[in-house]
């Protein structure tokens, strides 16, 4: 049933924003609030839950891709960095700085999902040095630099302003980390 009422609440909060109602919730899942309240203290809860259940699912796209043998160290890093849960599609993630002001605790809940998790990508960087397919870089540095770039797209107008959706937004931000800016053969 907890599965179950998340997913809603992500297909409500991805029409909606989080401005979403429980009533749009009970709506949306064809039972009572009441019943929903049995699972979930209170909206801010079920927020914070909606955070979790998101970031497991990027964490099981990542896994796919840092076991998927047939990919190079370099393309398994940029797709690492770029995965979005498969139910993405069509989710306004412009709205998360929304919620980062009416929901503190789910947003600070994501911000530390956003910095933790990095064991992976460090274990694929090292091998694409060992291997001599990435220069010697400062991965803390490289950290910093990827966080400061998601919490901006995410907390910035940049993709109300831009008109352009968050998955290709962090796709550039992917290549420019990965490829940086100088064009091949320069």
């Amino acid at each position: 049933m907890n599965e179950r009422i998340i997913e809603g609440a992500l297909n409500v909060f991805r029409t909606k924003g989080p401005k979403f109602t429980m009533d749009n919730l009970a709506s949306e899942m064809k039972m009572s609030k009441k019943t929903i309240y049995t699972v979930f203290r209170d909206k801010n809860e079920l927020m914070c839950e909606m955070v979790d259940y998101a970031f497991d699912m990027i964490k099981e796209a990542e896994d796919k891709v840092y076991n998927d043998q047939s990919l190079a160290t370099v393309e398994k890093i940029r797709r690492i960095l770029a995965v979005l849960p498969e139910s993405h599609y069509g989710f306004d993630f412009a709205a998360i700085r929304h919620m980062a002001e009416k929901y503190p605790q789910a947003y600070e809940k994501l911000t530390i999902r956003l910095e933790s998790g990095w064991d992976k990508t460090f274990e694929l960087l090292k091998s694409g040095i060992a291997e001599g397919s990435i220069r010697e870089i400062d991965f803390d540095i490289f950290k910093l630099m990827y966080e400061a770039a998601v919490e901006r797209l995410l907390m910035g107008d940049i993709l109300e302003s831009k008109e352009v959706e968050y998955p290709q937004a962090l796709a550039q931000v992917v290549d420019i980390m990965v490829d940086g800016i100088v064009k091949k053969g320069q």
